[in-house]
Formats: structure tokens, C-alpha cells, sequence
């Protein structure tokens, strides 16, 4: 059946038209990575926006606007021009650069680097392998998700708990899943690609809400990884 799906696919959608939409998602992804950290790199190096944003109630706008924003684009994408998409997608970017600045006050720059290429390597061969299986990956999607719903649960325990046990294994199985997330998502937006033959407007929505499935991926097995093995200043 799924070699069947696999041989379907391939005469439906050229392979050029494939690398066509792969690339246009990267180019979201890495665009909203650069973003992030840029802003996040920004930040941790002013005492005055660390206070501003830190120091005062606006530490929970900062927190919780990008989960809305994650959201808010996934539902209502298909109601949304494609320019507000893009727009809505860099902010978020931004968002998540303005929290993540106080990594950068709690690990060391040489660590964090470290993590990264670390994250990188393993985060390309995952893509890779999604990408060019031949497998059908589709069962993978309940499984991680089922696994992801856990991890969750497993992480607002151990607030309470403060296990660092707990907190290990926690970082293990995130790395563990976001990695096969990866894989999966990759997959996915391969056969997804069947929307450049819809238009334009469809295709620019569809790879940015791509692109928001690989960012996310590769933000939470960088965090994981830092965990891991992260030197803290």
C-alpha cells in the first residue's frame, strides 16, 4: 500500500515542482530562524530592553503572544491573504526572538553555538531522510503527537516536582520526538507540494504554514539539546 501512495504521488507531482515548494518552505524556515536569533542576539545585549521586557509585566505578553500567534495563523491561514500570512509569520519570528534573549544570559555563547551545530547536523539528516524516503511516514504523525501531548503533561509535573531526573528524561524524549517530527513534517510538505498547481496565493500560504511546522521542530530540539548539554554561565 504504501510503495502504491509512493508510485501515485511521484506521477502526480514533477519533481521539480516538489523542489520547487521544498525550497520556497526552506527559505521561510531559515528566514524566520535568522530572525529570531538576530533579535534574541539583539536583546541580550541591552540592559535596557532586558529590564523593559524582563523587569515588568511585559515578560507575559512576551511569553504567551507567540503562542497566539502560532494559533491564530495555523486556523485561519486559509482566510488570510497571503501578504498578511508573511507578515503575521516574521512577527512571530520576532516574538519568539524577544523571549528567547534570555538564553543568552543563562548559557554561555561557545555552548550555544555548540548546541546549534549539534541541532543542525541531526535536524538536516532528519529532514533529509523525510525527504527522500520512499517509506509512508503517515502512521508516524499520530504516534508523535500522542508522544508530544505526553511530554507536555511530563513537563508541567516536574514545575511542581523539580526532578532533575525527570527533567533529563523529559529532554531526552523531546530531542527524541522533535527529531522524528522533523522527519514527518518533511514528508508532509513534500506531498503537500501538489498546491503549486492551485495558484499562487494558495501555494505562499501553504509553505509558510510549512515553514511554521519546521521552525517550531527545529526551535524545540534546539532547546532540548540545550538542556542536555548546555553550560550555563
Amino acid at each position: 500500500m504504501s510503495q502504491l501512495r509512493a508510485n501515485s504521488f511521484s506521477q502526480a507531482i514533477s519533481a521539480d515542482v516538489i523542489r520547487t515548494y521544498v525550497q520556497r518552505v526552506y527559505a521561510w524556515m531559515v528566514g524566520g530562524l535568522l530572525l529570531t536569533g538576530a533579535t534574541a542576539f539583539m536583546v541580550s545585549g541591552s540592559e535596557v530592553l532586558l529590564a523593559a521586557i524582563f523587569g515588568t509585566p511585559l515578560k507575559w505578553v512576551v511569553l504567551l503572544a507567540p503562542i497566539a500567534m502560532v494559533w491564530f495563523l495555523a486556523a485561519r491561514v486559509d482566510q488570510m491573504q497571503p501578504s498578511t500570512a508573511a507578515g503575521l509569520f516574521i512577527a512571530y519570528s520576532i516574538a519568539n526572538g524577544l523571549s528567547f534573549a534570555a538564553i543568552f544570559l543563562v548559557y554561555d555563547l561557545g555552548s550555544i553555538f555548540q548546541v546549534f551545530l549539534i541541532a543542525a547536523g541531526m535536524y538536516g539528516a532528519a529532514a533529509a531522510y523525510g525527504f527522500f524516503t520512499k517509506r509512508d511516514l503517515s502512521g508516524m504523525g499520530s504516534f508523535l503527537f500522542m508522544g508530544l501531548i505526553g511530554l507536555i503533561l511530563a513537563s508541567i509535573v516536574n514545575i511542581f516536582l523539580g526532578s532533575s531526573v525527570l527533567e533529563f528524561a523529559v529532554s531526552v524524549i523531546g530531542v527524541l520526538i522533535f527529531t522524528g517530527l522533523t522527519a514527518y513534517d518533511m514528508s508532509r510538505i513534500k506531498e503537500q507540494a501538489i498546491v503549486m498547481y492551485a495558484g499562487e496565493g494558495l501555494a505562499h500560504k501553504r509553505a509558510i504554514v510549512g515553514a511554521l511546522s519546521l521552525y517550531l521542530n527545529f526551535i524545540n530540539l534546539f532547546l532540548y539539546l540545550l538542556r542536555l548539554f548546555g553550560n550555563r554561565d
